[in-house]
């Protein structure tokens, strides 16, 4: 059994990392994690009020019928003072709690614009190395979607019919972020198919990434229209990266993003400029490790901090 296999060894387990994420217990979980990647992880994003929460929770739903294990981290847009206004759409995607096979995190982006809690990339590596799927479901605040990119290995963003998104999703640059594109609401009718092709429109314009061509789906995760044919292309886009090394190539070049932005955050572009004048890069071997770079890294950059002053 994995040793977070219980529900309150996890969550224990993901508090001491937002709690003390430096701490050596956090970076042993963190390198331990990731050296056994289990899941495929499906990155859910796109404007509030589209229907994210009660799509994921039919994700949930359908890969548990299939038994699959599924760990969710919801990321909720409450502010430091309010703590959680959404909590109600996580108790949605919960499902039962007394179910060992599915799991919910709730995180707060706080002041992040990027759509996603600081603590995102760690509870995401934790959870890989446990359950069968992982889903992360985004704040969704336009063009800062983009950022889901960066933790997911496959990504759906969300349109509602009627509202503007298709048009909003062709200013904001996202075209060339999902893998998947669902048009909610179906049952909208004419309003949805129009969606469709206006969606279909932007993707004509944008070249296809990695052999894969966006698809977009017509669903209601209220009526269960098209859940199943969305669960079917994740998994043909799971079976797409486990193909000529596509998944480790993608999870490394977001590695050395992750890597790249933890630097920035605690030393500044001048810290990452102070890393080149040392010949020291933030790029990764192959199969190295960020969090183990990272404290490479930092502990150079700390040490030149202190010899300077």
């Amino acid at each position: 059994m994995h040793p977070l296999g219980s529900k309150r060894a996890l969550a224990a387990a993901l508090v001491e990392l937002e709690r003390d994420p430096d701490g050596d217990r956090s970076q042993q979980l963190l390198d331990e994690s990731w050296r056994s990647p289990k899941a495929h992880v499906v990155g859910v994003t796109g404007p509030p009020g589209v229907g994210k929460s009660t799509l994921c929770a039919a994700l949930v739903a359908a890969w548990r019928r299939a038994g699959h294990t599924v760990g969710v981290i919801a990321v909720d847009p409450s502010s430091k003072t309010s703590g959680g206004a959404l909590l109600g759409d996580r108790v949605r995607i919960a499902q039962d709690d007394t179910d060992a096979g599915s799991f919910v995190r709730s995180m707060a982006a706080r002041d992040r614009l990027g759509g996603l809690a600081d603590q995102t990339i760690a509870a995401m590596v934790v959870m890989r190395a446990r359950f069968d799927r992982v889903l992360i479901e985004t704040v969704g605040v336009g063009q800062s979607e983009t950022d889901v990119a960066g933790v997911a290995d496959t990504v759906l963003v969300c349109i509602q019919p009627g509202s503007g998104d298709a048009l909003q999703f062709m200013k904001a640059g996202i075209v060339e972020i999902p893998h998947l594109i669902a048009v909610t609401k179906a049952d909208a009718g004419a309003a949805a198919e129009r969606a469709l092709a206006d969606v279909a429109g932007a993707l004509s314009l944008s070249p296809p990434r990695d052999d894969w061509k966006t698809r977009t789906l017509l669903l209601s995760a209220r009526s269960g229209i098209g859940v199943a044919a969305l669960v079917e292309a994740l998994d043909q886009h799971r079976r797409h990266l486990a193909e000529e090394d596509r998944l480790a190539l993608a999870r490394h070049r977001q590695s050395e993003g992750w890597l790249r932005e933890a630097l920035r955050d605690r030393f500044g572009q001048r810290g990452l400029m102070r890393l080149q004048r040392l010949g020291l890069a933030t790029s990764l071997p192959a199969g190295a490790q960020p969090f183990e770079r990272l404290r490479a890294l930092s502990a150079a950059l700390e040490c030149g901090v202190a010899f300077d002053r």
